[in-house]
Protein backbone atom coordinates (compact mmCIF):
# COMPACT_ATOMS: atom_id res chain seq x y z
CA UNK A 1 0.00 0.00 0.00
CA UNK A 2 1.52 3.36 -0.88
CA UNK A 3 1.17 6.42 1.47
CA UNK A 4 2.12 10.19 0.29
CA UNK A 5 3.78 12.04 3.30
CA UNK A 6 4.51 15.64 3.06
CA UNK A 7 7.44 17.05 4.51
CA UNK A 8 9.05 20.40 4.47
CA UNK A 9 13.17 20.11 3.20
CA UNK A 10 14.31 20.87 7.00
CA UNK A 11 12.25 17.97 8.17
CA UNK A 12 13.73 15.02 6.56
CA UNK A 13 16.58 12.78 7.18
CA UNK A 14 19.25 12.33 4.80
CA UNK A 15 18.08 8.91 4.21
CA UNK A 16 15.07 10.33 2.57
CA UNK A 17 17.10 13.00 0.77
CA UNK A 18 19.45 10.41 -0.61
CA UNK A 19 15.80 8.49 -1.29
CA UNK A 20 14.74 10.99 -3.13
CA UNK A 21 18.04 12.30 -5.22
CA UNK A 22 18.37 8.60 -5.83
CA UNK A 23 15.01 8.18 -7.35
CA UNK A 24 15.04 11.49 -9.55
CA UNK A 25 18.40 10.73 -11.34
CA UNK A 26 17.08 6.89 -12.05
CA UNK A 27 13.71 8.72 -13.66
CA UNK A 28 15.38 11.26 -15.55
CA UNK A 29 17.67 8.71 -16.71
CA UNK A 30 20.62 10.93 -15.31
CA UNK A 31 19.58 14.06 -16.90
CA UNK A 32 18.78 15.60 -13.38
CA UNK A 33 21.69 17.59 -12.35
CA UNK A 34 23.27 19.21 -8.91
CA UNK A 35 21.55 22.33 -10.12
CA UNK A 36 18.30 20.84 -10.40
CA UNK A 37 18.59 18.82 -7.25
CA UNK A 38 18.89 22.17 -5.48
CA UNK A 39 15.81 23.64 -6.98
CA UNK A 40 14.00 21.25 -5.54
CA UNK A 41 15.22 21.87 -1.85
CA UNK A 42 14.12 24.22 0.71
CA UNK A 43 10.44 24.20 0.19
CA UNK A 44 7.50 21.11 0.69
CA UNK A 45 8.19 18.15 -0.75
CA UNK A 46 5.42 15.37 -1.58
CA UNK A 47 7.31 11.64 -1.36
CA UNK A 48 5.03 8.89 -2.44
CA UNK A 49 6.55 5.94 -0.41
CA UNK A 50 5.13 1.70 -0.90
CA UNK A 51 6.52 0.88 2.54
CA UNK A 52 10.40 1.71 2.93
CA UNK A 53 10.64 2.28 -0.70
CA UNK A 54 10.45 5.52 -2.29
CA UNK A 55 8.73 5.85 -5.43
CA UNK A 56 7.46 8.99 -6.31
CA UNK A 57 8.30 12.57 -5.63
CA UNK A 58 7.60 16.46 -6.40
CA UNK A 59 8.62 19.54 -4.53
CA UNK A 60 7.03 23.29 -3.96
CA UNK A 61 9.43 25.95 -3.31
CA UNK A 62 8.78 29.55 -3.23
CA UNK A 63 9.70 31.78 -5.98
CA UNK A 64 9.25 35.47 -7.21
CA UNK A 65 7.51 35.98 -10.62
CA UNK A 66 6.83 39.10 -12.22
CA UNK A 67 3.44 39.11 -13.54
CA UNK A 68 2.27 42.84 -15.14
CA UNK A 69 4.43 45.13 -13.16
CA UNK A 70 4.04 42.88 -9.57
CA UNK A 71 6.10 40.59 -7.87
CA UNK A 72 3.89 37.36 -7.60
CA UNK A 73 4.30 35.01 -4.02
CA UNK A 74 4.64 31.73 -6.42
CA UNK A 75 4.55 28.27 -5.10
CA UNK A 76 6.67 26.34 -8.37
CA UNK A 77 6.83 23.09 -9.10
CA UNK A 78 10.08 20.80 -8.85
CA UNK A 79 10.96 17.65 -9.39
CA UNK A 80 8.15 15.69 -10.36
CA UNK A 81 9.12 11.86 -10.92
CA UNK A 82 7.34 8.11 -10.35
CA UNK A 83 9.21 5.13 -10.60
CA UNK A 84 9.60 3.80 -13.60
CA UNK A 85 7.97 0.29 -12.25
CA UNK A 86 5.10 2.49 -10.56
CA UNK A 87 3.81 4.60 -13.59
CA UNK A 88 0.85 4.96 -14.93
CA UNK A 89 -1.21 3.99 -11.69
CA UNK A 90 -2.01 7.27 -10.22
CA UNK A 91 1.01 7.99 -8.36
CA UNK A 92 1.52 11.33 -10.24
CA UNK A 93 -1.80 12.82 -9.65
CA UNK A 94 -1.63 11.54 -5.77
CA UNK A 95 1.46 13.47 -6.00
CA UNK A 96 0.35 16.79 -7.87
CA UNK A 97 -2.86 16.85 -5.51
CA UNK A 98 -0.71 16.88 -2.54
CA UNK A 99 1.36 19.59 -4.02
CA UNK A 100 -1.41 21.54 -5.69
CA UNK A 101 -3.21 21.61 -1.87
CA UNK A 102 0.28 23.21 -0.51
CA UNK A 103 -0.10 25.90 -3.50
CA UNK A 104 -3.55 26.94 -2.81
CA UNK A 105 -2.77 27.27 1.04
CA UNK A 106 0.16 29.54 0.82
CA UNK A 107 0.37 31.08 -2.63
CA UNK A 108 -1.05 33.75 -4.89
CA UNK A 109 -0.21 31.75 -8.02
CA UNK A 110 0.89 27.83 -8.90
CA UNK A 111 3.78 27.84 -11.34
CA UNK A 112 5.97 25.20 -13.09
CA UNK A 113 8.04 24.55 -16.20
CA UNK A 114 7.71 20.91 -18.42
CA UNK A 115 8.13 18.64 -21.04
CA UNK A 116 6.17 18.26 -24.06
CA UNK A 117 5.48 14.72 -22.61
CA UNK A 118 3.17 16.37 -19.47
CA UNK A 119 1.39 18.92 -21.21
CA UNK A 120 -1.64 16.83 -21.30
CA UNK A 121 -1.30 15.71 -17.77
CA UNK A 122 -1.21 19.56 -16.16
CA UNK A 123 -3.44 20.58 -18.63
CA UNK A 124 -6.25 18.15 -17.40
CA UNK A 125 -5.28 19.45 -13.72
CA UNK A 126 -6.35 22.66 -14.21
CA UNK A 127 -2.73 24.27 -15.03
CA UNK A 128 -3.19 26.70 -17.79
CA UNK A 129 -0.21 27.19 -20.38
CA UNK A 130 1.55 30.64 -20.77
CA UNK A 131 1.31 31.28 -24.42
CA UNK A 132 3.30 34.99 -23.75
CA UNK A 133 6.69 35.32 -23.61
CA UNK A 134 9.18 34.30 -20.77
CA UNK A 135 11.97 36.41 -19.19
CA UNK A 136 14.35 35.72 -16.87
CA UNK A 137 15.77 38.36 -14.19
CA UNK A 138 19.61 37.68 -14.52
CA UNK A 139 22.70 39.43 -13.47
CA UNK A 140 22.91 41.28 -16.27
CA UNK A 141 19.46 42.36 -16.49
CA UNK A 142 15.97 40.66 -17.82
CA UNK A 143 16.62 38.35 -20.28
CA UNK A 144 14.48 36.79 -22.80
CA UNK A 145 13.89 33.04 -22.74
CA UNK A 146 12.62 31.92 -25.67
CA UNK A 147 13.70 28.21 -25.42
CA UNK A 148 10.60 28.12 -22.49
CA UNK A 149 7.94 29.36 -24.42
CA UNK A 150 5.02 27.16 -24.65
CA UNK A 151 6.43 24.77 -21.45
CA UNK A 152 5.90 27.48 -18.44
CA UNK A 153 1.72 26.54 -16.81
CA UNK A 154 0.10 28.73 -14.27
CA UNK A 155 -2.10 27.30 -11.69
CA UNK A 156 -3.89 30.38 -10.51
CA UNK A 157 -5.10 31.07 -6.77
CA UNK A 158 -5.61 34.56 -5.98
CA UNK A 159 -4.20 35.98 -8.84
CA UNK A 160 -5.69 35.29 -12.37
CA UNK A 161 -2.73 36.55 -15.17
CA UNK A 162 -3.52 37.50 -18.55
CA UNK A 163 -1.63 33.96 -20.18
CA UNK A 164 -0.85 36.43 -23.21
CA UNK A 165 1.15 38.58 -21.22
CA UNK A 166 5.19 38.74 -20.30
CA UNK A 167 5.91 36.41 -17.41
CA UNK A 168 9.63 37.16 -15.73
CA UNK A 169 11.33 33.93 -13.19
CA UNK A 170 13.74 35.62 -10.63
CA UNK A 171 17.36 34.29 -10.70
CA UNK A 172 18.80 31.18 -10.02
CA UNK A 173 21.75 28.91 -11.19
CA UNK A 174 21.08 26.12 -14.38
CA UNK A 175 17.73 26.24 -15.44
CA UNK A 176 16.50 29.03 -14.61
CA UNK A 177 12.47 28.14 -15.62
Amino acid sequence: MTEVRTAHTADLDPTALAAARALLDEAFDGDFSDHDWEHSLGGMHAMLWDGDELVGHASVVQRRLLLAGRAVRTGYVEAVAVAASHRRNGHGTRLMTEVERVIHGGYDLGALSTSDEAHDFYAARGWRLWRGPTFAVTPLGIARTEDEDGGVYVLPVSVTPDLSGEITCDWRDGDVW
